[in-house]
């Protein structure tokens, strides 16, 4: 079913560093804790977490055995069909404020309810077409009327401040190798460098040379563990001129310099 990942653990591991893009994750069984900048969230089955925007996070799954596995649906959100239900539920415009783009909240019985049902269709795929988007849209109403309503609608309203500032997330996702020019990232976002600082901070719990270094070395250690490439030239790669300051931050960032941590991860 595009757009719905189902994922088991059976026991803790380690952190693991990624970039988690719009979704709602739900547990059905254990328990996983999230590190967004300082910031850090926990939640388990009585809880639900939504992500708005792309974010680079730590995340550690810290209830899971053999005999109690983690057990987790994953569904991805579409802005666009976020815009059209809130447009359709005529909801207020949502203050100018940007929201913090995760959230944990209480797991409501209807949202529960809702992805048991998507997850079901699974043992008819003949009814997938017709009924997952009815049951997708009615997560999306389910959402934007409860707590993590203001956090969505936020990103999904036309031109707001949550928006300008997720297209300059966009645009250092897309660029993340070149040097970053605060003044150049504040005119694509059409906003001043001053809005654009404190909304950015606001939305992903981190400045934008903050946002741009964990996507750099997020992209890093995806090309040393897929590709035959050395650390130095993948350092220049991913916008780093010191391979010196690159061994440094990554080491900071995943615990081990860039040969050992790709080598214990193989």
């Amino acid at each position: 079913m595009p757009g719905l990942d189902l994922f088991r653990a059976s026991d803790a591991g380690s952190p693991v560093c990624g970039v988690y893009r719009p979704v709602l994750a739900v547990i059905a069984q254990g328990c996983k804790r999230i590190g967004l900048g300082d910031e850090t969230y926990v939640y388990d089955s009585q809880h639900c977490l939504v992500s708005a925007v792309d974010l680079p996070v730590t995340a550690q799954i810290v209830g899971a055995s053999r005999e109690r596995p983690y057990l987790c649906a994953v569904i991805e959100l579409d802005p666009r069909r976020i815009a059209d239900v809130a447009l359709a539920m005529d909801l207020p415009r949502p203050a100018p404020a940007a929201p913090r783009g995760l959230g944990v909240s209480p797991l409501t019985p209807a949202v529960a309810d809702a992805v048991l049902r998507l997850v079901q269709l699974l043992e008819t795929p003949e009814d997938i077409p017709f009924l997952a988007p009815l049951i997708e849209r009615e997560l999306l109403y389910r959402l934007l009327a409860g707590e993590q309503g203001l956090r969505l609608r936020a990103l999904a309203t036309a031109d707001s401040q949550s928006q300008r500032t997720a297209r300059a997330m966009e645009w250092i996702r897309h660029h993340y190798h070149l040097p970053l020019s605060i003044d150049a990232l504040a005119e694509t976002a059409n906003m001043s460098k001053s809005s654009l600082h404190h909304h950015f901070k606001a939305l992903t719990a981190m400045s934008p040379l903050q946002y741009q270094k964990q996507i750099r070395l997020q992209e890093a250690r995806r090309i040393l563990l897929t590709e035959d490439a050395d650390a130095a030239t993948v350092a220049r790669r991913v916008g780093y001129e010191s391979p010196s300051q690159f061994s440094r931050e990554y080491r900071r960032q995943f615990g081990a310099p860039p040969l050992r941590d790709i080598a214990r991860l193989r």
